[in-house]
């Protein structure tokens, strides 16, 4: 749960930087706020995906299936 809320705190500091900094100038560069969404997004996802390497893109399955024969040979 602690990992979920530093995410969102993560999150919503560095768009509360970004839209400071950007406040200031006279129109706004969609290329940089589509890269920062672009980024951020990326990252709590890889995160996320790697907190449960058996559902996402990051697998373990094949290292399961090496502890179990290690295992059917120790017996």
């Amino acid at each position: 749960m602690a990992l979920y809320l530093m995410l969102v705190f993560l999150a919503l500091a560095s768009a509360l930087l970004a839209g400071y900094s950007m406040a200031g100038g006279r129109s706004r560069n969609w290329l940089h706020m589509v890269a920062f969404v672009a980024v951020m997004a990326s990252a709590v996802y890889v995160i996320i995906d790697i907190e449960f390497p058996r559902l996402g893109l990051v697998r373990v399955d094949a290292f399961d299936q090496a502890l179990v024969e290690l295992r059917a040979t120790m017996d």
